[in-house]
Parts: structure tokens; C-alpha cells; sequence
């Protein structure tokens, strides 16, 4: 990840600080994740705000803003598969694996044919271990690697198995491929098409990328950055969570639960629940109450909300 100066100015006034919800940018390209969350602060005057996923500076596309009591959800919310649409150029390779970094090697590529890199994708679809690049955000021995890879430091890194489930060519046109990808949490696309540059024997280095889902959550329900304005139209926390197994609770229940009596929730147990599936509580209102998980064949609590 690389740092960049925000460029969006926000176009009103704050607004009244009483917002809970899932907020869905589109990111535009040229700031980090963190600029993104910095000027819906600003906009809509709320201190508490965090996103669900980072995108590098580069990338642009859907990224959830958690508000409120909605950032109670960023653990539940982060565990989603993610889709993407890129763009790799083969040919040249950069230490960043995309276009903000620095071409290391250059090799022609001009005998690459479609075909050929259809027959080379299957190979990376399914579990699939990764090391993770320099130029990322993941802390080891409490450095983010991005900041060892700006002091010019490189370092061994552990693969980590991820998992892709589609792996789909769009389009080859002058050197350059076009692809989609559903992957699980932590699957770096820049990674993926560097590899399979490399697979080509050619390299390559990640030109686009745009997030098109999230969990739940599409690019077509987002809102452009430069366009946010009030009304805000904001997930409500009992809808971010609608793939969760759901508990109804009464008055008295939603009281224990509120006093952190754990026991009110460890009769409620639906049937047919895997250990380590989470279920969402809901008042009968339909609003959020809480998340519990199951662990051992009872329900325990694990986030209440307001």
C-alpha cells in the first residue's frame, strides 16, 4: 500500500452524528482506503467509521464503510468471498506487482496467445497458496511490509493458502488481459496475475482492479465517492447480516442479553447449526440486537449492539 493525498473535498456540511449503518463507496483511484474513511468522517461528522476490506491506492470500486454501531460488524463483514474485474499487461514485471511500482524485467510477449492463457488459468483456480507481496499492508514483526519495502528492505514471507473459486479470461487485446475473479479474504489479485504471468513465462504486472462485490454487498448498490451527499443511503446492521441464521428474542430476552447475562441466549439454539456458525438476534422489530456463535451445541454471545 502506498500513501496519496486526498483530492475529494466533501460538498456539504457534516451531518447530524446519529448515523448507524453500512455506507457502500465506489473508491475511485488514486487514495488509500484509510483517505476514504477520513473524508466520510468529515462529511457526515461521525468519529466512528472503519472499512471493511482494504483496496490499494490503484484500486477502485466497492468498498463497505461500517458507521456507528455498524463497526461492531467489520469482524462478521471482513469474512466474505470478494469479486473483482482486472487488467494485467504481460511483459513486464514490477516489484509492487501492479503499476504504482517499479519495472524490475521486460520480456516480449507478443507470441501469447488467448488460448494459451486460457489453458494456463485452471491451474489457479481452487486452494492455492500465495505469498503475500512486499508491498502490502500485512504487519511482521510490527512493520507493515509496504513501509520495509519503501526503506528498500525485502524480507521472507509465509505463503498462505486462500481459495478462488472462478478465474475467468474477459477479453485479450495488445498485450494486455482482462480477467474476473471470486476469491476468499486475503487473496492478493495483484499476486495472481503476476503468477500467472510467470506460468507464461513472460511475467506481468496488475494495470486495473475494481472491487465488484463484497459478501453481500454489490458494486451496483454503491455510491461514487464525489457523490455522497444526504439523505445517506446506509445498510441497516439486521440487512448486512441477512446470511446469518436469525433468532427472534422477546422483551425479557433482549433485556438479558443487554445486561450480559450470556445464559439468556444458550436455550435459543435453532437446529441443524454447525460449530462456529454465527446467528444473528433479532428484536421483533427487525432490528440487530446481537451476534452469538455456536459453540458446543449452545449459542454464546459475541457482539450486543445498542
Amino acid at each position: 500500500m502506498r500513501e496519496s493525498t486526498p483530492t475529494f473535498e466533501p460538498p456539504c456540511p457534516p451531518a447530524p452524528s446519529n448515523l448507524h449503518g453500512v455506507m457502500l463507496v465506489d473508491k475511485p483511484r488514486g487514495i488509500t482506503s484509510f483517505d476514504v474513511v477520513a473524508q466520510v468522517r468529515r462529511l457526515i461528522g461521525v468519529r466512528r467509521i472503519g472499512h471493511t476490506g482494504t483496496l490499494d491506492p490503484m484500486a477502485t470500486g466497492l468498498l463497505p464503510i461500517c458507521i456507528g454501531e455498524a463497526t461492531k460488524l467489520v469482524p462478521f463483514l471482513t469474512e466474505g468471498n470478494k469479486s473483482y474485474e482486472a487488467v494485467a499487461k504481460l511483459g513486464v514485471t514490477t516489484d509492487s506487482g501492479d503499476a504504482d511500482g517499479k519495472v524490475i524485467a521486460e520480456k516480449d510477449a507478443s507470441h501469447i496467445a488467448a488460448v494459451e492463457i486460457a489453458g494456463k488459468l485452471p491451474r489457479f483456480v481452487g486452494a492455492i497458496d500465495q505469498i503475500p507481496p512486499m508491498h502490502s499492508a500485512i504487519r511482521i514483526g510490527g512493520k507493515r511490509l509496504y513501509e520495509l519495502a519503501r526503506a528498500g528492505q525485502e524480507i521472507k514471507r509465509e505463503s498462505r493458502r486462500v481459495h478462488v473459486y472462478s478465474l475467468t479470461l474477459l477479453e485479450f487485446r495488445n498485450g494486455h488481459l482482462r480477467f474476473s475473479v471470486e476469491c476468499s479474504k486475503g487473496t492478493y489479485v495483484r499476486t495472481l496475475a503476476t503468477d500467472v504471468g510467470e506460468a507464461l513465462g513472460v511475467g506481468a504486472h496488475l494495470t486495473e482492479l475494481r472491487r465488484t462485490a463484497s459478501g453481500l454487498f454489490r458494486l451496483i448498490e454503491a455510491v461514487a465517492l464525489d457523490r455522497l451527499s444526504p439523505p445517506f443511503r446506509l445498510v441497516a446492521l439486521a440487512d448486512a447480516l441477512s446470511d446469518m441464521a436469525t433468532v427472534t428474542v422477546n422483551a425479557a430476552q433482549a433485556k438479558a442479553v443487554r445486561d450480559g447475562k450470556s445464559e439468556a441466549v444458550a436455550n435459543l439454539t435453532p437446529s441443524g447449526l454447525d460449530n462456529g456458525q454465527k446467528v444473528r438476534l433479532l428484536l421483533d422489530n427487525g432490528n440487530l440486537l446481537a451476534v452469538a456463535e455456536m459453540q458446543l451445541a449452545r449459542l454464546k454471545l459475541k457482539r450486543v449492539f445498542v
